[in-house]
This record gives C-alpha cells, structure tokens and sequence, in this order.
C-alpha cells in the first residue's frame, strides 16, 4: 500500500523555513515559507511522518518490534498480521485473507492510502510465491541493474573466483619482509 500525501497528514513540530519556490514568490526574494504541514525530503517531515504512523498503528492494536522498529505486528485470536514500512509505503502480510482486509480498512480509515495489490517488488527485490505458500526473494533485476550501469552486462559470469578445490595456505600469501620477521615471532 501507499499512502497518498502522507506528509501532509502531519502539522510540524519545529518551525520549518524553505526559500520561495520560482514563479511563488510573495513579498519580495528576500521572503521565506513557513511551513504549516511536513514537507517530503525534510529530516522533520520524515521524523513528523513517522510519529505520527506509529500512533496510529498503537491506535489499531499493532506492537512495534523492539529490532526494528518499522515492523508492527498484531495478534488477534489466531491471526498475525505483519507490516513494514519504507517512509511512505507499507509491505505487509497477514495469516488470514480478513486479516489483510481488516489491517487495510483500519489504515483506509485513518489515511487516503492507495492499494497496489499484491507486491511483486519491494526495495530492489523481486517477491516469488509458489502454490505452497512459499516466498523468496531475488535482487537480479538489482544485479542486472548495477552490471548495466557498470558497462558489465556482456560480462561471462562464473560460479566463484578462484578454481574449485583450489586449496590456500597462508605460506601462498606475498608479504614484505617485516610481515615475514613478525610472522615467524607470533605464527598466530
């Protein structure tokens, strides 16, 4: 899910000055904006924004994880419902499809929000599921990407770097001759 304007759902906490954007100027060039409301791409709108998800998550049952504090869960009966969120957009599962109904009517409440649908990519990874149930992760089209912008898309790949059952010792390893005397004081 995404949530539609979601920076402009908080009012700021700090006053927040910015230039006039062009062809918005009043009273003069030497005037500034005082912001009413956060502004995405500002440190307080992204803080403002985050606050004021978690208290609506704590409104709706949900518990923050104490490693990470993007990730609230909500047990109810025998159901878990799953979220994580990346500023604005909202991952989430759920061991029931009411439960997924319910967790987006309860965010649909409190903000516009916009349905993407089942994810099929999130944060550069690709989201499988088999008929099982079973999910993985890929960040090929990642690879791809950086091997494109690398000049490195015709590359031949291989499995590893060095030959397979190629064997190292640390007597292969070149070393200065200070590297040597020390080596033979603390072999360790």
């Amino acid at each position: 899910m995404d949530f539609v304007s979601a920076f402009l759902s908080n009012d700021s906490t700090f006053e927040v000055f910015m230039e006039q954007p062009r062809g918005f100027e009043e009273g003069g060039a030497d005037y500034v904006w005082k912001l009413r409301k956060t502004l995405y791409g500002t440190m307080q709108g992204a803080h403002d924004w985050a606050e004021n998800l978690d208290k609506t998550f704590e409104g709706h049952r949900y518990y923050k994880s104490r490693a990470d504090p993007q990730i609230q869960s909500k047990v109810h009966d025998d159901e878990l419902t799953l979220t994580s969120t990346w500023t604005n957009d909202v991952l989430g599962a759920s061991s029931t499809l009411e439960g997924e109904h319910l967790a987006k009517s309860q965010l649909g409440s409190s903000y516009e929000i916009k349905d993407l649908g089942e994810a099929k990519f999130i944060l550069g990874m690709r989201i499988d599921r088999n008929i099982d149930g079973d999910i993985t992760l890929s960040q090929q089209v990642y690879c791809d990407c950086l091997l494109n912008c690398f000049n490195m898309s015709s590359c031949s790949p291989t499995t590893t770097p060095l030959s397979p059952g190629i064997v190292l010792a640390s007597e292969d390893c070149p070393t200065t001759p200070d590297e040597e005397n020390e080596m033979k004081k603390n072999p360790f």
